[in-house]
């Protein structure tokens, strides 16, 4: 079973709903909740995710992304959250200074979901397996 988390702060010169916009224009399912430090949530799958980086043409930095960040059955991904209030993936560099929206994954089996989500390409084209 896959759990999707998300974690962003809203800094006090934000306003927390364009914080909440821009998390649900990567992440429309998402359910989250606003607490002290910013919010927290989950996502029931990476499914609008997939269909954004194969419209922006990122396969690769997805997926380069995650694999690189895989410790066992969990990945874990930062996104810049300015980006994404125009429904667009950009994943952050660590501590960006008005922080990031922070995605953990995790699943049994972790390397197909990545499979299916982040595909390998040739020529940028997804290579089918």
């Amino acid at each position: 079973m896959t759990s999707v988390t998300i974690s962003c702060p809203v800094n006090p010169s934000e306003d927390p709903e364009k914080v909440r916009s821009a998390i649900l224009a990567i992440f429309p399912d998402a359910e989250l909740e606003l607490g002290d430090s910013g919010f927290e949530g989950t996502v029931p799958s990476l499914d609008s995710f997939g269909k954004l980086i194969r419209r922006q043409r990122i396969l690769d930095a997805a997926r380069a992304v995650l694999i690189s960040n895989m410790r066992g059955r969990r990945t874990r991904m930062s996104l810049n959250k300015q980006v994404a209030t125009v429904g667009k993936i950009s994943f952050a560099d660590r501590n960006p200074v008005l922080g990031a929206i922070e995605v953990s994954v995790e699943d049994d089996d972790l390397v197909s979901l990545i499979d299916r989500v982040a595909p390998m390409t040739v020529d940028g084209e997804e290579v089918k397996q």
